[in-house]
């Protein structure tokens, strides 16, 4: 049977549900540096905020990882609000296109932090600080950009995305 006239169970043609022909590394660094945008913006603004308020390293940085969740989510939002679909699904796009990459972020983010020696009680006017926070965040990028392009290849994640031609 020839591939491109031979059909999945629900009549679609097949080549119409093959994800991995889009999961290129340049795919995956595309929308790893999406997810990396809105995890920056919630994440420093997170760590700015809870530190410049004095607040302890648990409150800020559960506050960092909250804003970075909701940048994350929200600039998938405005592009696939953009291409014309409604809120509610709109927000579950988002939800499966980027929940993964967002943890996956945020964990290796926050634990670089961590495990960095006196980054956690670094304040805003040291070094350490920003160098700290880029740093973990590159980090972050390069062990998130993998997991974006399995998921691409299996038509989940950013392919989600890709499905309602929004970026």
């Amino acid at each position: 049977m020839d591939h491109e006239t031979h059909t999945h169970q629900h009549g679609a043609p097949a080549h119409q549900h093959e994800a991995p022909a889009g999961a290129t590394w340049a795919v995956a660094v595309q929308a790893t540096l999406h997810c990396l945008t809105g995890c920056a913006i919630g994440e420093v603004l997170g760590m700015v905020i809870g530190t410049g308020l004095g607040w302890g390293n648990l409150a800020t940085t559960v506050l960092a990882i909250v804003l970075a969740f909701f940048f994350g989510y929200s600039l998938t939002l405005r592009g696939v609000l953009k291409a014309g679909m409604g809120f509610r699904a709109a927000l579950r796009v988002a939800l499966a296109a980027d929940t993964l990459s967002i943890a996956v972020m945020e964990l290796i983010d926050n634990g670089v932090i961590a495990l960095w020696p006196d980054a956690m009680d670094a304040e805003l006017v040291d070094l350490l600080f920003w160098a700290s926070l880029a740093i973990s965040l590159a980090i972050a990028f390069v062990v998130t950009v993998p997991v974006n392009k399995w998921m691409i290849g299996r038509g989940k994640g950013h392919a989600v995305v890709h499905q309602h031609h929004a970026h």
